[in-house]
């Protein structure tokens, strides 16, 4: 992965039932972050720990509008999304480390 980018990425569960829409400029160590529960909040609660989606931008200004993009869509936007770059909703995250 190129050094100075940041990330779009998307988190579910084992049962892909919830979706997570954030934004870092680090997609394994906050990928790892959120697998190991390391902050208590929505995705601890809910278990997201597998990766199904992220793009990568350039600044963090564009990340964090497309971050807002995504997560003011509906959630069959997300799913769109998902189904064009990861059609069987594999975890993402061994493919990046």
């Amino acid at each position: 992965m190129p050094e100075k980018s940041y990330y779009i990425y998307i988190l579910t569960n084992k049962y892909n039932k919830v979706l997570y829409t954030g934004v870092t400029n680090n997609l394994i160590k906050r990928t790892y972050e959120h697998k190991t529960k390391q902050t208590p909040g929505f995705t601890s609660r809910y278990n997201l720990t597998k990766l199904v989606y992220y793009e990568t931008c350039a600044d963090i200004n564009s990340a964090i509008a497309r971050e807002k993009q995504i997560k003011s869509g509906s959630r069959q936007d997300k799913l769109n999304l998902i189904n064009q770059q990861n059609p069987e909703w594999r975890d993402l995250y061994e493919e990046i480390i």
